[in-house]
């Protein structure tokens, strides 16, 4: 039984969203999976010491989803693991108003990983694609346009570009990409909102904004298909996980996210002669005192 997974949900070539499954389907059982996924942090915990050390290069891990996807869960069972210091978590919501006075990627640039870190864009810059596309309407927020009718299809082909562009040019300067879509079905969408008001410790969990997005649920897959397709490229890859299955989910981000990882070459630093020499020095003085 296959129980890596890293290599089969990356989008390549074009991408049907309607032809693309929601759950796992293989043999694997949640059991398996969950032990599985607590070897595999282990190995995360490691590489993750590994970016550190090296300095090099830095790890962006992108999560977009549609409400109650799992996105947050994915997080804590995911990195859980891993040292704090060397993992950021940034969660981006409605602009600010000083941060619609800028670019729409400025606020992005500001939370990316530092050489030797992870960092986690919980919705990203792709919020500008997805949400502001479904409602055009907030891009008017940026004052540089002046009506809902500016924003024709060239103006979502520019949005694109920059987009393929800033990603581009982050790969080129150390920053590996890694973007994960949690693809989470309706109906399951559906028994999750439910499950966030039946029971009293997710309460807090829902929000009435829930409803009248999922009610534009076909209108969001039409964006993500279209985002995907335009900006799935070797330097920053698409990933398209089954998320109706949690453990699942979690098991192939972590996967992809090691398989990564394991790529960059990622070395500890070698100490020169010198050094080890005062290493060893310092270790005589230790043991005489």
């Amino acid at each position: 039984m296959n129980t890596n997974f890293s290599d089969d949900f990356e989008v390549k070539g074009k991408f049907s969203i309607k032809k693309t499954s929601t759950k796992y389907e293989g043999k694997l059982t949640k059991e398996e999976g969950i032990q599985i996924l607590i070897q595999e942090k282990e190995k995360l915990r490691e590489l993750q010491e590994r970016l550190y050390a090296d300095g090099s290069q830095s790890l962006l891990v992108v999560l977009q989803a549609m409400d109650a996807a799992g996105k947050d869960s994915m997080i804590e069972h995911v990195f859980g693991g891993v040292n704090p210091q060397g993992c950021n978590v940034t969660s981006f919501k409605t602009p600010s108003s000083k941060e619609y006075s800028h670019d729409f990627l400025w606020r992005h640039y500001l939370a990316l990983p530092q050489k030797g870190m992870i960092g986690i864009f919980n919705r990203s810059h792709y919020e500008s694609v997805l949400v502001c596309k479904v409602h055009p309407e907030y891009n008017l927020s940026e004052k540089t346009w002046k009506s809902v009718k500016d924003f024709d299809n060239q103006f979502w082909e520019n949005r694109y570009e920059s987009i393929r562009n800033f990603e581009k040019h982050l790969a080129q300067n150390g920053t590996k990409i890694i973007k994960i879509f949690l693809n989470v079905s309706k109906d399951e969408q559906k028994k999750r909102l439910l499950d966030r008001i039946k029971e009293d410790d997710k309460n807090w969990k829902f929000s009435s904004a829930d409803l009248p997005e999922r009610a534009l649920f076909d209108k969001y897959m039409e964006c993500y298909e279209t985002a995907i397709n335009e900006t799935s490229k070797d330097e920053a890859p698409w990933y398209v996980l089954p998320a109706d299955n949690k453990w699942f989910a979690r098991l192939a981000a972590i996967q992809i996210i090691i398989e990564t990882l394991e790529k960059m070459d990622l070395k500890y630093p070698e100490l020169s002669e010198k050094d080890r020499l005062g290493l060893q020095e310092a270790k005589k003085q230790l043991e005489s005192e």
